[in-house]
C-alpha cells in the first residue's frame, strides 16, 4: 500500500502555517494579493539572534571582570599612594592630602553597642540581613531624589563601601560598580558579619588625616573609641559621607549638628537606644578637641578640598597623587590675612566686633585672587573654622548695584535724577510706615543715580528699586547666579536693596 505524504494533515497543516508566513512578508501583485516570495526577510529571526549575541557578551564580560577581580587577601593593607598636593596660583604649596599615617586597629567587642550601631542606622540598616548588597536599598535610594525636597540616598551597602575604599576607586562607572558587587558576594562568603563590620570600622576615613574609629576618636575628642559617649558615636556615623564637608574643624558645624541629630533619630526609630538615651544625646554639645596642622590659606584650601572630594572621591584625592593649581596668589593671601587681623583688631575696642572675613575676585575672570574666612581658622572656640565668605548672610548694601542695573535695564540710565529727600515708601493703605534714612543722616536733594551709588545712599536706592520693581529685580539677581532668594517677591519688598 502507497503512502502520499502530501494528502496527511501534518503536511497540510505546516504548508499552511509557511504559507501564512511568507504572506506577511511578501509583495502585492496587480490584484492586490500577496505573492509568496521564498528567503524573506524575518524580524523574529534577527531579534532571536541579537538577544542570543547580548547574552553571549554580558555572559562573557561577567567573566571578564570576575577573573580581573583583585584578590580579598590583601583586605585592609594600604597600597603605596602618593598624595595631592594643593597649591597656589604659582605653584607654592598650601596643604597635601595623604593617606594611611594616622590609623589604629580596634576590635569590635571593645566598642560600646551604640557604636558600631550607630553606623549601622544611617549607612545600611538592613547589614544583618543582605547578602552584600541591597537591592531594594539601590532603587529606592536614587528614587528618593526625585521626591520635593529630597535628595538621593546612596545604594551601597557597608559591605560594598568597604570594598570601594579599600580594593577599588571612587569612579563612577558600570564596570566598577559590577566589580564592587562581585567582591561585596565574595566577602560575605568569606567572612562574617561581625567581621565585615570591624574592617569597616577599621578602614573608613574620617577626614583630619585620621582613618579608623579609634584614630578619629583620638582626633577629635582625645579619647578611645571605647569611650565615645552616644552623641560621639552618632557624630563619628555622620562623618563617613563626606568628611570634608561634615568636618567639625570645617565650615559647616550646623550641617553636621543635623546630620548627627539624623543619626541618633535613626537609632531611635530602628528601636537601638531608648527614647530617654535619645532625648539626653539631643542636648549634647558638640564639642572637640582644638586641632592644627601645617596648611596655608585654610578656609580656601577647605573650599577646593570639598568641591575635589565631591567629584573625585576622597579615597582617589589620598592615592592618585593629584597637582591642583588653584587660582589665589599666595602673596595676595597673606596681605589679605594681615588686613582682616588689622581691621579686627581696630574693630574689637571700636564695636566689639572679634572677627571679619575678606575674599578678593578678579573682575575680569571672576577667579578667587585670596579668601579669609575669618581672622583665625584654628580659633573653634569662636567658630573660627567657619568660612564667613561663604555662610549665608544679609546682603546689605552690597545689594544696591542690582537694583540700579535691573533699573538700567527698564530705560533709565547713570544720569537719572532722583530725589534724597525724607520719604515714606509705605503702600497706600498700609498701618506701617516705611521711611529709611541715609547712614549719615542727611538729605542732598536732587542726586543722579551714579553719585548715589557711588556713595551708598539708601533712600535713591530704595527708589531705584522701586522704579526698577522688585520682580524685575529678583530675576536679574537669579539669572547672574544668586540662588538664595528662594521666596515670593511679595516676601520681601523694598527694604531688599538695603539688605533686609
Amino acid at each position: 500500500m502507497s503512502y502520499d505524504i502530501h494528502n496527511s494533515p501534518l503536511y497540510a497543516k505546516r504548508k499552511a502555517k509557511f504559507t501564512r508566513q511568507m504572506l506577511r512578508t511578501s509583495p502585492s501583485d496587480s490584484s492586490g494579493k500577496r505573492i509568496p516570495q521564498s528567503g524573506a526577510f524575518s524580524w523574529k529571526k534577527w531579534a532571536k539572534a541579537l538577544l542570543v549575541l547580548v547574552f553571549i557578551s554580558g555572559f562573557g564580560y561577567l567573566i571578564y571582570l570576575f577573573v580581573t577581580l583583585p584578590s580579598l587577601d590583601g583586605l585592609g593593607e594600604d597600597t603605596l599612594s602618593e598624595s595631592t598636593k594643593i597649591l597656589d596660583k604659582n605653584g607654592y604649596l598650601l596643604y597635601e592630602i595623604h593617606a594611611g599615617e594616622n590609623r589604629t586597629l580596634v576590635d569590635l567587642g571593645t566598642l560600646p553597642t551604640y557604636l558600631p550601631m550607630a553606623f549601622i542606622a544611617i549607612e545600611d540598616d538592613n547589614f544583618y540581613n543582605h547578602y552584600g548588597f541591597d537591592l531594594i536599598g539601590m532603587i529606592k535610594g536614587p528614587l528618593e531624589g526625585l521626591l520635593p525636597g529630597q535628595r538621593a540616598r546612596g545604594g551601597s551597602t557597608i559591605t560594598q563601601q568597604l570594598v570601594k575604599n579599600a580594593l577599588l576607586s571612587s569612579e563612577r562607572t558600570i564596570s566598577r560598580k559590577l566589580r564592587e558587587l562581585l567582591i561585596s558576594i565574595q566577602l560575605e562568603m568569606k567572612y562574617d558579619k561581625d567581621s565585615i563590620l570591624e574592617m569597616y570600622l577599621n578602614h573608613i576615613a574620617f577626614g583630619s588625616n585620621s582613618y579608623g574609629i579609634e584614630s578619629a576618636a583620638n582626633t577629635f575628642f582625645g579619647k578611645t573609641s571605647g569611650q565615645l559617649t552616644l552623641a560621639q558615636s552618632a557624630m563619628m556615623a555622620a562623618l563617613p559621607k563626606a568628611p570634608s564637608y561634615y568636618s567639625p574643624y570645617g565650615s559647616h558645624p550646623d550641617k553636621l549638628l543635623a546630620r548627627r541629630n539624623t543619626v541618633l533619630y535613626r537609632m531611635f526609630e530602628l528601636g537601638y537606644i531608648s527614647q530617654e538615651d535619645y532625648n539626653e544625646a539631643l542636648e549634647e554639645k558638640l564639642e572637640v578637641i582644638p586641632y592644627k596642622e601645617e596648611i596655608v590659606a585654610p578656609h580656601f584650601v577647605m573650599y577646593v578640598i570639598e568641591q575635589l572630594e565631591e567629584q573625585y572621591g576622597r579615597v582617589t584625592l589620598e592615592k592618585e597623587g593629584f597637582k591642583v593649581y588653584t587660582t589665589i596668589d599666595l602673596e595676595l593671601q597673606n596681605i589679605a590675612q594681615e588686613a582682616v587681623e588689622w581691621g579686627v583688631e581696630r574693630n574689637v575696642s571700636r564695636y566689639d566686633a572679634t572677627n571679619a572675613s575678606l575674599v578678593a575676585i578678579d573682575p575680569k575672570t571672576g577667579s578667587i585672587q585670596a579668601m579669609v574666612g575669618s581672622v583665625d581658622y584654628f580659633d573653634t572656640a569662636n567658630d573660627g573654622n567657619v568660612n564667613v565668605s561663604l555662610a549665608q548672610r544679609q546682603p546689605g548694601s552690597s545689594f544696591k548695584p542690582f537694583a540700579f542695573a535691573a533699573a538700567f535695564l527698564k530705560g533709565y540710565s547713570p544720569a537719572t535724577v532722583v530725589y534724597d529727600v525724607e520719604t515714606d515708601f509705605a503702600y497706600p493703605g498700609s498701618p506701617n510706615s516705611y521711611v529709611p534714612q541715609n547712614y549719615d543722616e542727611t538729605f542732598r536733594g536732587p542726586i543722579s543715580f551714579r553719585s548715589a551709588l557711588a556713595m551708598s545712599l539708601n533712600i535713591p536706592a530704595v527708589k531705584a528699586l522701586y522704579l526698577a520693581g522688585v520682580q524685575s529685580t529678583m530675576d536679574l539677581v537669579k539669572s547672574m547666579g544668586i540662588t538664595t532668594l528662594t521666596r515670593d517677591a511679595n516676601h520681601y519688598g523694598l527694604s531688599l536693596v538695603l539688605g533686609g
